[in-house]
């Protein structure tokens, strides 16, 4: 069995020692490269009081290649389809190997705060958006209060 690069073993020591507000990231026992990733909801955000459910999971040429990330709650955000696939240019063409899992985790959370609706991977909600933000944001909004329940 392929054991953890010092690079991923360091990393996740960091992130035990180290605690991102609102993140919490719990690496699975069984497999170092996968990572079980809690996010709560950013204050003043449709999102706010929600708490996200996330899996990241490292590339066997990690760092060469970027984590993949998928929300395991369902979400209403441009940005974040109906699979929980993200759209964020930190995980596709502005990756760079001198970023880290932290990194990509405060990217996601970020993401809540500040929707793209010009990079959208949920087109309708996108839309929603564009042409009637205070409709999108409600929607957002009971999106997290009916999935994104505290555990």
């Amino acid at each position: 069995m392929a054991q953890p690069t010092p690079r991923i073993i360091k990393e996740t020591q960091n992130l035990a020692k180290d605690k991102v507000q609102g993140i919490d990231v719990t690496p699975d026992p069984q497999n170092f490269k996968h990572f079980y990733v809690i996010i709560s909801g950013p204050p003043n955000t449709p999102y706010e009081g929600g708490v996200f459910d996330v899996e990241l999971l490292l590339p066997d040429d990690y760092p060469m290649s970027p984590p993949k990330c998928v929300f395991n709650t369902k979400i209403y955000h441009p940005n974040i389809d109906n699979l929980g696939r993200i759209c964020l240019d930190v995980l596709k063409d502005k990756w760079s190997p001198a970023l880290q899992i932290r990194s990509i985790l405060l990217s996601i959370q970020v993401l809540l705060s500040s929707p793209n609706p010009d990079d959208p991977l949920n087109n309708e909600a996108a839309n929603q958006w564009k042409t009637n933000e205070g409709l999108a944001l409600m929607k957002a909004r009971e999106y997290t209060q009916k999935y994104a329940k505290k555990h």
